[in-house]
């Protein structure tokens, strides 16, 4: 039995709750709720020819009311509620919430919640880059390994309201972005950061307030508790005297580190997890990184780090098993087709100069690249290198067009190079393609990795993707 939830449920019966978003997370939330007997408004800053869906979905219930329009916060500083759920990406101190907390109302979110009440272990995983085929591989590691498992969170699947199946056997495993974690005050039990660099500083006020967040994936962890860090990135090293609990560090650049337990590379090929005592008898193998089907060295890491996770939970041929037959995620570096000998692969959620400069580096020759979409205020300076390296025809679209151009420039005049490379900018998507596939020749791949958000033409970076494979099918 769940105390926990069944608390919950005869708590918030009757109570006046907020919930700000309906989006993909919060429209299950709602309805879960409603189904709970709480007296509920929805809000969204989207007008209602937008979330018309939405709202005529949420009309079967006389318990929900629906307030739409730029105007919604204006709307929910007249009224007060025992409880408001907000949308990961909605600031916690905007006015309108701080007012509400400082006269008694509890702020959350749908994923707090959940985390709160659910009776099964959670592996949480967050980190700038590699978070989603990171929780994927976990997820699929362990259901090899026999158990009963959920995948959500920020992969886009909530998991509110399936919490009343789920058991203490279970294993959650959740995405976590630094948005669901900036008000976070529970922490899953066993929890990874990938890597960290700056990322969403549109939204955060600084690196620093954007790492802080991050932390509390580990922060609220008992002494039984589990932290994943990735020992090679300066900004998540630093977290190591800061656990709680166990701490595992994984490296694919040192093959020994004394005095902690640690996924390691041997003899260049081999993934080995090695005890704090450093004894290689005690050493346990998880097969080669060449048995590993999706390319390059990120992904090596995001196994290792998957690796330290389930380590007591899974068994080393359960890895491998995902190793040689799991060929990763969507928009993830995806082959989409070859046409008359050319490439065709789609890199959309890469967001960032960092996960575009690890999807070039994992490519053996130069590639036609398609980049650029809005800026989120982080510096593009390091992929000027990358461009120069491993890109042949440099394809720009978007806001950020001009600042990937200047950082390539910038490289090749400071390392005293006048054979620059092709730069074409486009204004549409088709244009962008037809350029790209125009400019590549035989065993040439055209990758699309904007190194930046899909915002200022789509409503995230799956359309995009969805758009970009569309056109190649289409050529």
């Amino acid at each position: 039995m769940n105390y926990k939830l069944d608390l919950f449920k005869k708590n918030i019966e009757g109570k006046r709750v907020a919930v700000l978003g309906m989006g993909i997370s919060n429209i299950p939330l709602i309805k879960y709720l409603a189904e709970l007997n709480a007296d509920i408004t929805a809000f969204d800053g989207k007008e209602y020819k937008e979330k018309k869906v939405e709202v005529d979905s949420l009309s079967i219930y006389k318990n929900v009311s629906c307030i739409v329009g730029h105007n919604y916060l204006e709307e929910l500083g007249k009224r007060e509620f025992d409880y408001i759920f907000k949308t990961p990406v909605i600031r916690n101190d905007i006015s309108e919430l701080q007012r509400a907390v400082e006269k008694g109302t509890v702020l959350t979110s749908e994923m707090e919640l959940f985390l709160e009440l659910c009776p099964a272990k959670v592996f949480g995983i967050t980190g700038s880059d590699g978070k989603t085929t990171t929780s994927t591989i976990v997820y699929l590691i362990l259901k090899e390994a026999g158990h009963n498992c959920y995948l959500g969170g920020n992969i886009g699947t909530p998991l509110l309201d399936k919490i009343d199946g789920i058991s203490p056997n279970d294993m959650i495993v959740v995405e976590l972005s630094s948005f669901q974690l900036q008000t976070m005050k529970v922490s899953p039990d066993i929890a990874i950061i990938t890597n960290l660099a700056p990322n969403h500083l549109d939204v955060h006020k600084s690196f620093e307030e954007y790492a802080d967040a991050k932390k509390n994936i580990y922060k609220y962890q008992n002494e039984d508790g589990r932290l994943v860090l990735n020992y090679d990135n300066s900004n998540t090293k630093r977290f190591i005297d800061e656990a709680n609990g166990e701490v595992i560090v994984f490296s694919r650049k040192e093959d020994n580190i004394d005095g902690i337990c640690c996924v390691l590379i041997k003899n260049d090929y081999e993934i080995v997890f090695d005890y704090a005592d450093g004894s290689s008898d005690n050493s346990i193998s998880f097969g080669s990184k060449k048995q590993i089907r999706i390319s390059g060295d990120h992904n090596v890491e995001n196994y290792m780090a998957a690796i330290a996770a389930v380590h007591g939970y899974a068994k080393p041929e359960n890895v491998t098993n995902v190793m040689k037959t799991f060929e990763g995620v969507e928009h993830r570096n995806e082959l989409v087709r070859m046409i008359n000998g050319v490439s065709f692969f789609n890199d959309s959620i890469a967001s960032s100069p960092d996960r575009t400069k690890a999807t070039l580096n994992s490519f053996s020759d130069k590639v036609v690249l398609i980049a650029g979409g809005k800026d989120k205020g982080i510096p593009y300076d390091s992929i000027g290198e990358t461009i120069f390296n491993k890109a042949k025809v440099l394809v720009l679209i978007g806001d950020t067009s001009m600042v990937i151009e200047k950082a390539y420039r910038d490289y090749i005049d400071k390392i005293g190079e006048t054979d620059a490379i092709s730069i074409i900018h486009c204004t549409t998507y088709e244009e962008a393609v037809t350029r790209a596939y125009k400019s590549a020749q035989y065993g040439d791949n055209v990758v699309l990795s904007p190194a930046s958000t899909s915002f200022d033409l789509f409503k995230n970076f799956e359309e995009r993707g969805h758009t970009f494979k569309e056109i190649v099918q289409s050529l």
